[in-house]
C-alpha cells in the first residue's frame, strides 16, 4: 500500500497534520498509540518495562507511570537506548500489520523517531511538520507543562532539525495558524492520491 511516513519534533503538530489527512480520507496509524495500547495494563510489554526498569515505574493501579518513566530515559541516553530496543520491535511490528488490513487509496505512518529507527523504509514518502524550536517548546509546554529543560532534553534526544529537513521529500510550515496550514495539507493529499494512483 502507498505509505506516508509522518514526522516532525516534539510539538510540531503531527497529530494536526494526520488528523486532517484521516479527515481528507487517508487511513492513519500513529505509533504513539500503538505505544500506548502495547503498554497497557495486562499487556506482555509492560510486565518487561516493569523486569528492566523497576516496579516503580508503574504506579499503584499497575498501569505504566509515563512521567517517571520519561525523566528516567530522557536524562540517560543509555537507559533510552534500552527502552526503544524494548518497545520499538513490537511498535514498528503492530504498524504493519494494522497496515496490511487498510483499505484506503494510502496510509499515514506517524513516527516521531522515523529516522532514529530506521523505519523511514517503510514508506514512500517522507513528510516532515516543521516548526522552530521556540515555538515546539511553547506549543509542549501549553500541552503537557513540562519545564523548559525537559523539552530541551526531549528535542535534543530527536534528530536535529536540520537533517530532519534534508531528508524530507515534502514538508509543511505548521508555525502559523489553521489557515496556512490546511491549504497546505490538501495541496499534499491530492498529491499523493496521484502517486498512489487511487
Amino acid at each position: 500500500m502507498f505509505s506516508v511516513a509522518l514526522t516532525g519534533g516534539i510539538g510540531s503538530g503531527k497529530s494536526t497534520v494526520a488528523d486532517q489527512l484521516a479527515a481528507l480520507g487517508a487511513d492513519v496509524i500513529d505509533t504513539d498509540v500503538l505505544a500506548r495500547e502495547l503498554t497497557a495494563v495486562g499487556q506482555p510489554l509492560l510486565q518487561r518495562i516493569a523486569v528492566n526498569f523497576g516496579a516503580e515505574m508503574l504506579l499503584a493501579d499497575g498501569a505504566l507511570d509515563r512521567a517517571a518513566l520519561r525523566q528516567r530515559v530522557f536524562q540517560s541516553p543509555s537507559e533510552r537506548k534500552r527502552l526503544e530496543a524494548l518497545l520499538h520491535p513490537a511498535i514498528e511490528a503492530l504498524m504493519l500489520e494494522r497496515r496490511a488490513a487498510l483499505t484506503a487509496p494510502y496510509a499515514v505512518l506517524v513516527i516521531p523517531l522515523l529516522f532514529e529507527t530506521g523505519q523511514q523504509q517503510w514508506a514512500q514518502r517522507v513528510l516532515v511538520v516543521d516548526v522552530p524550536e521556540a515555538v515546539q517548546i511553547e506549543r509542549v509546554q501549553q500541552r503537557s507543562g513540562l519545564a523548559t529543560d525537559e523539552i530541551k532534553r526531549i528535542i535534543a534526544s530527536q534528530i536535529a532539525r536540520a537533517e530532519r529537513l534534508a531528508r524530507a521529500d515534502d514538508l509543511i510550515d505548521n508555525s502559523g495558524n489553521s489557515a496556512v496550514l490546511i491549504p497546505q495539507i490538501k495541496q499534499l493529499h491530492e498529491r499523493y492520491l496521484q502517486l498512489a494512483g487511487a
